[in-house]
């Protein structure tokens, strides 16, 4: 064993298979003395026009990155208020969440481990350009763990 504290990535979408994915990684976390950073990339790809050169507003922009900040707050909150765990950090990026979460990130922070839902919440881009969680299970950097159950390893919808 290093002597590198060890920090859990977990990517988050605003999904029930990230947020269960969120609560094990806190779990997890909590039980190792790890550190939590969680992520939220916004994929700005899926606002071009058709001619892939129209850009989105700053004002679209300011406000998605707005709505993230919000959410990425409320799961510090809710693991403060059910799991008393703090060692966390929130961070919005921007771009292709396939390459961010499977390498960039994990570049960046150095984490040992990535904690994320099987399911995200954009079944479109999952039938056309493949699944982000089996991407970054296959091309990360580092181990993944494939949350499909509750914190009591229940089964969810």
């Amino acid at each position: 064993m290093t002597d590198v504290k060890q920090s859990i990535l977990v990517p988050v979408d605003g999904s029930e298979s990230a947020e269960k994915a969120f609560d094990k990684a806190v779990k997890i976390a909590k039980n190792n003395g790890s550190h939590v950073d969680v992520l939220n990339v916004i994929d700005t790809r899926q606002f071009m026009g058709e001619m892939q050169d129209t850009l989105i507003s700053g004002d679209t922009i300011y406000q998605m990155t707005q709505d993230s900040e919000e959410y990425l707050k409320s799961l510090l909150t809710w693991a403060k208020d059910n799991f008393d765990f703090e060692d966390i950090d929130y961070h919005i990026r921007y771009g292709s969440p396939k390459r961010i979460i499977s390498y960039d990130f994990i570049k960046d922070h150095h984490n040992t481990l990535v904690v994320m839902g099987a399911t995200g919440l954009n079944a479109v881009e999952r039938m056309l350009m493949g699944s982000v969680t089996e991407y970054v299970n296959q091309h990360a950097l580092t181990d993944v763990l494939i949350v499909r159950t509750d914190i009591d390893n229940k089964p969810f919808k």
